[in-house]
């Protein structure tokens, strides 16, 4: 599974996806993109988006892109906060669909 990680997310937290090809935002060069013209730039380049900032899937019409969504919902964005929800994580990537939003740590 393609996956692209948020700048908002740390780089570290692929190492917990070592299993998937994961690249995050600045390695793609697109850091400081609106969340709608990355959602744009990702949809068909990659199978899943997966962000800490839980005002995209009310600020973009997630269902008109060709890209998952996963919302990972932590006290912090910090890797300590955000590893305990890696399994429920892996069970979103396998469930979720282009053009759905999945909230994981709610």
């Amino acid at each position: 599974m393609r996956i692209l990680l948020d700048e908002c997310v740390p780089l570290r937290l692929s190492r917990e996806l070592a299993d998937h090809e994961v690249r995050s935002v600045p390695e793609m060069g697109w850091a400081s993109q609106e969340n709608g013209a990355l959602l744009a730039l990702a949809s068909g380049k990659f199978d899943v988006f997966v962000t800490t900032d839980q005002r995209l899937s009310y600020q973009q019409a997630v269902s008109t892109f060709a890209i998952a969504v996963v919302v990972l919902v932590a006290r912090r964005n910090k890797l300590e906060f955000l590893r305990p929800l890696v399994p429920e994580l892996r069970r979103a990537l396998a469930e979720v669909k282009p053009g759905q939003v999945r909230r994981v740590g709610v």
